[in-house]
């Protein structure tokens, strides 16, 4: 429950917002008109006034008869964990792919909530929650709504189209795509190997779009990509917009996940990851796992005193069950620490995909 709550905190710091207090409550069953009890309501409701709170966001997806009966009581902005994610996306989006991907899933999520939300936007000035197509048409009907639904889903299968072209063009060179929870570190891992200068910074999704950089390791090229991180509760509007930019990854050879291993929940982290990729039917893939982060992993040795030298650390891992039985790498890609295994790896698992797939030529012709 509270690492929930900090990753919708972190969610939030990442909007531009500031996080005063935290409410929580075992409930059997969700309240149907309030989501929470209404004395736990009364409780925030009383917090809300004291301490002129202009916003309160729920860890969870709210119906939008929850939203207008929360915020009759509470009188202020509310927000549900997707409302907040499409926001992030909506401020991180640069391409106009990526933001015609987040301003359909902007459209699908606010086609239900329609009703209330033109009744009080005029009277709002913006702010988190509010960015995208809703501040410019006050006016519009689920009738254009829905057409707009439709250009934009029209526009997005032409871009997907040539995505597919382009794609093509890359025939005979091995594919390796980099996936994993947001903010484990895959664009640092991206810009260290490729030479790239992906956005790397500590907040959630800061790489919306897929980047594909030429990689060579010896004499061995590939392609390699760095896509939109996952989460816990992804939108599914999000999932479907996104569908062609994560066909990079269906369409890859290899997958590289990599898992920020000082995360305490890095282990639930993993099974979203893997069960995102299952959604996307490219789960099958040869996959490399690499555990980034291991300086900041807090390890106990014999004589219970934390392990603080990076390369025993790593020493720990290489012979804990995260390396049994799978290809596994532990790295600190901000500090470039074990980045020639992870190299090694990689040409290794490239040269025996070029074998699988390209059997009449040798890796080592390709430029």
């Amino acid at each position: 429950m509270h690492e929930h709550l900090d990753e919708l905190e972190f969610l939030a710091q990442t909007a531009g917002a500031i996080a005063l207090k935290r409410f929580t409550q075992n409930l059997p069953t969700r309240n149907p008109k309030f989501f929470v009890g209404p004395g736990k309501l009364d409780e925030v409701a009383k917090y809300v006034v004291e301490h002129e709170v202009d916003m309160v966001i729920f860890d969870d997806e709210l119906t939008p008869a929850q939203i207008r009966n929360i915020e009759n009581v509470l009188n202020c902005k509310i927000l549900d964990r997707n409302n907040l994610i499409l926001d992030i996306f909506a401020t991180r989006a640069q391409t106009a792919q990526a933001k015609t991907q987040v301003e359909l899933a902007q459209y699908e999520y606010m086609l239900p909530r329609l009703t209330k939300m033109w009744s009080h936007l005029s009277r709002q000035k913006g702010g988190i929650g509010m960015k995208g197509p809703g501040e410019r048409e006050i006016e519009t009907d689920r009738r254009i709504v829905r057409d707009k639904i439709r250009l934009l889903r029209d526009k997005l299968e032409l871009i997907d189209k040539q995505n597919i072209t382009r794609r093509k063009s890359r025939d005979e060179k091995v594919r390796v795509s980099l996936v994993g929870y947001t903010n484990a570190g895959k664009s640092t891992i991206m810009n260290s190997l490729s030479n790239a200068t992906v956005l790397a910074e500590n907040k959630l999704f800061a790489t919306l779009d897929t980047t594909v950089r030429k990689v060579v390791i010896e004499t061995t090229p590939f392609l390699l990509s760095d896509t939109v991180g996952f989460i816990r509760k992804l939108p599914h509007s999000l999932i479907e917009s996104f569908k062609s930019t994560l066909d990079e990854v269906k369409e890859s050879d290899i997958l590289v996940h990599v898992v920020d291993i000082s995360h305490p929940q890095y282990e639930n982290q993993v099974q979203v990851v893997q069960k995102t990729l299952e959604e996307l039917g490219a789960s099958d893939k040869p996959t490399l796992m690499v555990y980034n982060k291991v300086d900041l992993y807090l390890i106990k040795g014999e004589e219970n005193e934390m392990i603080s030298d990076i390369k025993d650390k790593v020493k720990y891992l290489e012979s804990s069950y995260l390396s049994k039985g799978e290809q596994a790498v532990f790295i600190s890609a901000a500090l470039n620490i074990n980045m020639d295994k992870l190299r090694a790896k990689l040409f290794e698992m490239v040269n025996e995909a070029y074998k699988k797939i390209y059997p009449h030529k040798e890796a080592g012709i390709y430029r």
